[in-house]
């Protein structure tokens, strides 16, 4: 509770300072930006990764993370090219639209409403699918729809060599060797992780503004209905043939992909420069919105 409401301050924080006159608010987003992208998802790599042992039983659940994201790469990449968006639109879409907030937002609303037994599932479809998609595909579509000239060969080395990248690749090398991560290393990586949330809302709060002109952008509904709508409804419709529809990961599961859009997919659009507002308004406003969703998707699976 208390990381909660310091998370809400740094939100509010942000606000306050983008209205401020005079406030660098570049370079503090650029500052922030690189500490995260540089320092906590590595350090999250680290302290989480290793510690998945990899088997059959767990691909079910974490499936769902990968099929929504790259379903939604195929649907507003499509789009995109049809109704001739911008990359920048279209690379933010598929990536903010595509990962849900399966932990910030997702770890308290599963624990509330199905107790702390929900919260291992939980653990697991964040870390094995929304984390390893922000730290891996996320940064692929983040380099190629903000390509703008140069060789095509340039963008695997651009991947390569952003840090989070390297440390998944490692970390996940780790957990298959069944390596751990040393425990002297781990009081401070849980201190570092322990900052993702307020840095990431902080960096929302300093891009975050509503204007009546976003709230009526065609965008910002697209991409709202597909994570808290379209997202649950397919994962729904497809993991209910052979899953039992009663049981606790069934519902998690299906619940999880109607959160909403994960915050740090938002700095990784904002990060390589894809529509930002619009990046931080459907992660800020969609966090609202999804409240309402959420109950409905909750009391619908029962």
């Amino acid at each position: 509770m208390i990381g909660a409401v310091i998370s809400f301050l740094f939100l509010i924080a942000g606000l306050v300072f983008q209205r401020k006159a005079g406030f660098p608010t570049e370079k503090a987003t650029s500052f922030v930006n690189s500490y995260l992208f540089n320092l906590v998802l590595p350090a999250l790599a680290l302290l989480y990764i290793p510690q998945i042992k990899p088997g059959w039983d767990l691909l079910i659940p974490i499936s769902a993370a990968w099929l929504t994201f790259l379903l939604s790469w195929l649907l507003f990449g499509t789009l995109g090219k049809i109704f001739h968006w911008s990359k920048q639109v279209t690379g933010c879409l598929a990536i903010v639209a595509g990962l849900a907030n399966t932990s910030f937002l997702g770890f308290p609303v599963v624990e509330a409403l199905y107790g702390k037994s929900g919260l291992p599932i939980a653990l697991l479809i964040d870390q094995g699918g929304s984390f390893l998609l922000v730290s891996s595909l996320a940064i692929v579509i983040g380099s190629i729809y903000s390509h703008q000239s140069g060789r095509l060969r340039e963008i695997p080395l651009k991947i390569i060599k952003f840090p989070p990248f390297g440390f998944l690749v490692g970390t996940l090398i780790m957990s298959l060797l069944g390596w751990k991560t040393p425990e002297f290393l781990m009081p401070f990586l849980t201190l570092v992780g322990k900052t993702m949330a307020p840095m990431a809302l902080l960096a929302i709060g300093l891009r975050f503004r509503i204007e009546k002109a976003d709230l009526t952008s065609q965008y910002f509904w697209y991409g709202l209905a597909y994570r808290l709508v379209f997202a649950p409804l397919l994962v729904y419709l497809i993991y209910s043939n052979f899953m039992d529809t009663e049981g606790l990961t069934f519902k998690v599961t299906v619940l999880e992909s109607g959160m909403a859009p994960m915050i740090t997919g938002s700095i990784v659009a904002i990060n390589y420069n894809l529509a930002p507002r619009l990046a931080a308004l459907l992660s800020g406003l969609g966090m609202i919105i999804s409240l309402f969703s959420l109950t409905i998707w909750y009391f619908f699976l029962g």
